[in-house]
């Protein structure tokens, strides 16, 4: 295969970028999230969508890149990447990207993600004649052949898209989190009441609470369920310290993370010092108890 200095410039260039694939990632997970507008419409999957709904998540999954990387719009592409052209291509399945006539010859951004997986892919490819199919749809575009994959220069194949916590849910929890009978603070009390020891992000709050102020829920939460001897946790204080201690997750900045603790003896190695207390995890064997009164 020739080279391609112009592909591999914006390859370098991607690779360069400090955390690269995870903020692929983040980008992605954000975009599908502002479509599917939890706090205002409640829905947490594709199938959910309208077709229009969806080919928003492909505008956004472009906008959202180009902030990200701060990228500057390209003369003819949708970027300039270390100076070269690229256009964005967005699918909601892989191989499934079109090519345009105006993108023929040029570098292609492919993007991809499957939600039911937690995976995305993310790949630089020439879109030339020889790597796209020879048949075109009634606008004119056209797919990669197997060449066209094969020359596809992989960024991320596949990535760990983060989480949607309600559509991996069982669905006898999601149900109970879900119900339309309770208040959006019941509601927020089943999520951490059902889910441990799994970082919740605050979009997840948002959808199930259907409120501007989510996050207070989750505030509320803590005190509703102390007498169950649950915790939730956040990222400030004390609380990195606490997760460390018990040996789950720490949650990142706007996400949270519940446990059910129980009482540790002094020198039990498992425990953290919660509230001037030893705590442990408990297990399924534990009878409830409540839990400590004060972790900030």
């Amino acid at each position: 295969m020739p080279l391609d200095p112009s592909l591999a410039r914006a390859v370098g260039w991607f690779r360069s970028q400090p955390q690269m694939v995870e903020r692929c990632g983040d980008v992605i997970r954000q975009s599908f999230d502002e479509v599917f507008d939890g706090q205002r419409t409640g829905r947490y999957r594709l199938n959910q969508l309208s077709p229009v709904e969806k080919t928003h998540i492909g505008t956004r999954v472009e906008i959202r890149i180009q902030d990200e990387f701060s990228l500057q719009r390209g003369r003819r592409m949708d970027y300039l990447v270390d100076g070269q052209e690229v256009d964005a291509k967005w699918s909601i399945r892989s191989r499934g990207w079109m090519i345009p006539r105006e993108a023929v010859g040029e570098l292609c951004l492919c993007m991809t993600a499957d939600d039911d997986h937690s995976a995305f892919s993310v790949g630089i490819v020439r879109a030339d004649d020889a790597n796209l199919r020879t048949s075109a749809n009634q606008d004119k575009k056209r797919q990669f052949n197997d060449e066209g994959m094969a020359a596809m220069a992989w960024l991320a194949n596949p990535g760990v898209l983060p989480e949607n916590l309600l559509l991996h849910l069982s669905k006898d929890a999601r149900s109970a989190i879900l119900n339309h009978d309770l208040s959006g603070q019941q509601r927020v009390n089943q999520l951490f009441r059902r889910v441990h020891n799994r970082v919740v992000r605050r979009e997840v709050v948002l959808t199930v609470a259907r409120q501007h102020d989510g996050p207070k829920r989750v505030r509320d939460a803590r005190k509703a369920l102390q007498p169950e001897g649950i915790i939730v946790l956040g990222h400030q204080g004390s609380h990195p310290r606490i997760a460390e201690g018990l040996r789950i997750a720490a949650p990142p900045k706007g996400s949270w993370i519940a446990a059910r603790v129980v009482r540790a003896e002094p020198d039990d190695p498992d425990s953290v010092v919660i509230a001037n207390e030893p705590w442990r995890l408990a297990t399924p064997d534990d009878p409830a108890c409540a839990g400590p009164l004060n972790y900030r």
